[in-house]
């Protein structure tokens, strides 16, 4: 694979997906651009229902039965993930690119030790030799920092807590050391404490290995204290990218903005936080505005309800909107 950091390791473009139901077909993700380079940090944020997971599902070729892509690609190393067979997909998953899943506690398999399911991972993605089996498992569980990494691998895991389950599936995404991490909400149901203490483990392992990560979280705090881009997901639209900094000091996104200010921080007073208006709306829809903002933003025009904004996803700071909150401070200016 290519070693130029300018080059995305992952380049998603006018990626779109449905699923078919009973109810009607959900146009989950339309038009979706993402890129992501050797060593970088993404944070890809939305409220709950925004299609964060279903994108990371969908590019692993994991998604659900009724699930059908529509368009689009997804190119990792040069290898259209889209278009490739099942067996390709098979040997790139958990060893170049690996997923650490929302509930450890349910991703884990019940009946077998820590130690069998990091061993299990081994077996199919590296060359390791059966007698190097139990020693590179026990490496991997001290590289998470599990206390008595010898006497976890025998361990069940219900025997273990939540935060060190977290800390087994990270062993596990990161035994074969892969290229690209996805973390879907990787800090849910985890009190504050531990969820610091695996977000800081996590990201660590990343700086040191230079490995791109994908962290998908509705924490818009979180993704701002670890990431270096922010990618904004509405309604199966990426609506804004940009680095972490940047966004939070000037999002040009209408949506990117009442996300921000909806979110607590530190020095937050409860009473300014504004909850954004509205809902997303139902993707089952035939009448869906281009824009799938358009119905919650005072901004909007008939422009944006008939016209999709570009979004050029590799560009420093870009933001799919035809009324950019940047352009106020332009004409200040």
């Amino acid at each position: 694979m290519s070693g130029d950091r300018s080059v995305p390791l992952l380049d998603v473009r006018d990626f779109s997906l449905e699923f078919r139901t009973r109810a009607g077909t959900v146009h989950a993700l339309h038009n979706v651009g993402l890129a992501i380079r050797k060593g970088e940090i993404v944070g890809l944020v939305g409220e709950s229902g925004s299609g964060k997971s279903v994108l990371a599902y969908s590019i692993l070729g994991i998604s659900d039965r009724a699930a059908r892509i529509s368009g689009g690609s997804a190119v990792f190393g040069g290898l259209d993930l889209v278009t490739a067979s099942e067996g390709a997909l098979s040997d790139i998953r958990g060893r170049e690119i690996s997923m650490i899943f929302q509930s450890p506690r349910t991703a884990l398999n019940p009946i077998r030790t820590v130690g069998q399911q990091i061993e299990d991972v081994l077996k199919r993605h590296a060359a390791v030799r059966s007698d190097d089996l139990k020693a590179r498992a026990i490496t991997a569980l001290r590289e998470v920092a599990i206390a008595d990494p010898a006497r976890r691998y025998a361990a069940y895991p219900f025997e273990l807590s939540g935060g060190m389950c977290q800390r087994v599936m990270i062993a596990i995404a990161l035994a074969c050391r892969p290229q690209l991490l996805i973390a879907d909400e990787p800090t849910t149901g985890l009190d504050v404490t531990t969820q610091a203490a695996v977000m800081d483990l996590m990201v660590g392992l990343a700086r040191e290995r230079q490995m791109a990560t994908l962290f998908i979280t509705h924490d818009l705090g979180l993704a701002a204290e670890y990431c270096d881009r922010i990618v904004v997901m509405h309604a199966g639209h990426v609506v804004e990218s940009a680095p972490a900094q940047a966004l939070f000091g000037g999002a040009r996104h209408p949506y990117s903005a009442k996300l921000i200010s909806s979110t607590p921080r530190e020095d937050t007073v409860l009473a300014r936080l504004a909850p954004i208006a509205g809902a997303l709306p139902d993707l089952r829809r035939k009448d869906l505005p281009a824009c799938r903002f358009a119905e919650r933003c005072e901004r909007a025009t008939e422009h944006c309800r008939r016209e999709l904004p570009p979004l050029d996803a590799t560009a420093a700071h870009a933001a799919a909107c035809w009324h950019p909150l940047m352009q106020e401070i332009a004409h200040a200016g």
